[in-house]
């Protein structure tokens, strides 16, 4: 794969393009004798030859089981990268929210896309970071101003079809929101040509002002043939809320960075991880926490289930700066292995530079406990049975953390499917 020589459109962010540009052909892709990426084999990637994207409509039939809020949702559609204003619905917004392509907002001369966009995800972040800018065709802005709430979630999806087979795919999503404003978002990216394999690289931005609150859910459903590599960063202010929930069962490789700065005080981040491996399939989650001001608190808790021979990834970093005394954070990481082939990869990383303050991490890794499992057989229930209960019961911790409830109804069905059809 060579560096970009995609022509920018006409006025679209140019500078981003051209930074980009140049900071991928200066590192290209990683390889595994990096440190960050040592777990992370891309070079199926890095070797592999992907086309643009071609232009398609996606078929309403095909993407109706991904939608949500059935109908009534601010849902902001792209297929195979390029935005679908017939599949898409921006009915019901509050007066001053923008819900829109990111391409027509920069075009348009949005004060606020102009300002933020690629200041918070720089291309310098990772060589991934830098393709996204280079090659950047769309994707979605959300702008909710000051002392504004949104009623509903706003829904932006992402969706491939079998168009995009041998295709490349960068979309980029720009989140601002204004002091005191509220916010519940769903990002999906979804796959409606399950055997196709294709390269996904999207990049999301997310900036929060003071005393705002912020729901994001982040759901990674590609065809189990694909590449997924996507990187989030939030920046928050002080006296604000981010809340993100993360599920990954897609993709052939599938890693995703989410990076959190807290840059006010008394500042909250709960983030809550799930993934769902089987086959050779390999999930790699990357999470970074930055504790830059005192009296901020941050709660993480990341889970994996891991079947045949597939592979899971969990390296999460929690800075705390000389300035944030009374930080409270706390990491728990937990894998279980239903296959003997299985394996995970897991670093809890703490640098602290604090002495007033409250930091612990936890992580392990096993199968699930024989004697629990002897106690439910003990009562009649079937050894499969009693495992896929167990395995259930394990995630509903973390899917019981997702706020917004047909999320959650729905990110329940696919685990109970995934683990084997156990019934509601």
């Amino acid at each position: 794969m060579t560096a970009p020589t995609v022509a920018p459109a006409a006025g679209w962010a140019p500078e981003l393009r051209q930074a980009g540009e140049a900071r991928f052909a200066e590192v290209g892709f990683p390889t595994t004798r990096h440190e960050e990426w040592r777990f992370t084999p891309v070079q199926r990637i890095a070797q592999g030859t992907f086309a643009e994207p071609v232009a398609a409509a996606a078929d309403p039939a095909a993407l109706a089981p991904y939608l949500f809020g059935q109908g009534s949702w601010p849902q902001v559609v792209f297929v195979n990268g390029r935005y679908d204003a017939a599949r898409s619905s921006l009915a019901g917004l509050p007066a001053g929210v923008t819900v829109s392509s990111l391409q027509d907002a920069w075009l348009a001369g949005t004060d606020v896309v102009r300002a933020q966009l690629g200041r918070h995800a720089t291309p310098a972040e990772t060589p991934f970071t830098a393709l996204n800018a280079a090659r950047l065709h769309d994707g979605a802005f959300v702008h909710v101003p000051a002392g504004v709430a949104l009623p509903q979630p706003v829904h932006l999806v992402y969706v491939t079809t079998a168009e995009a087979a041998g295709a490349q795919v960068m979309p980029r999503t720009l989140v601002v929101v204004g002091r005191e404003g509220r916010a519940a978002l769903v990002e999906s990216y979804v796959s409606l040509a399950p055997g196709a394999t294709y390269f996904v690289n999207p990049v999301t931005e997310v900036v929060t002002a003071e005393g705002c609150w912020v729901e994001h859910v982040r759901l990674q459903r590609e065809s189990e043939a694909a590449y997924h590599v996507g990187f989030t960063s939030v920046d928050q202010a002080r006296d604000s809320h981010y809340r993100s929930f993360t599920l990954a069962v897609g993709g052939a490789i599938a890693r995703h960075d989410l990076v959190v700065r807290l840059q006010g005080t008394n500042t909250e981040t709960l983030m809550y991880g799930l993934y769902l491996a089987r086959g050779e399939q390999l999930v790699d989650n990357h999470t970074t926490i930055h504790h830059q001001q005192p009296a901020c608190r941050s709660w993480e808790v990341y889970k994996g289930v891991l079947d045949g021979r597939s592979r899971g990834v969990f390296n999460g970093k929690i800075y705390v700066t000389p300035e944030a005394q009374k930080t409270d954070a706390k990491q728990t990481n937990r894998a279980l292995l239903l296959s003997p082939d299985a394996k995970v990869d897991t670093k809890p990383q703490l640098e602290i530079f604090a002495d007033d303050v409250k930091c612990t991490h936890g992580a392990t890794v096993g199968y699930l406990d024989n004697v629990t499992r002897f106690y439910l057989q003990s009562r009649g229930i079937p050894a499969a049975l009693a495992t896929r209960m167990l395995t259930y019961a394990f995630c509903a911790e973390v899917v019981e953390e997702i706020a917004i409830e047909p999320v959650r109804a729905e990110v329940d069905r696919l685990v109970r499917e995934r683990i084997g059809g156990l019934g509601a």
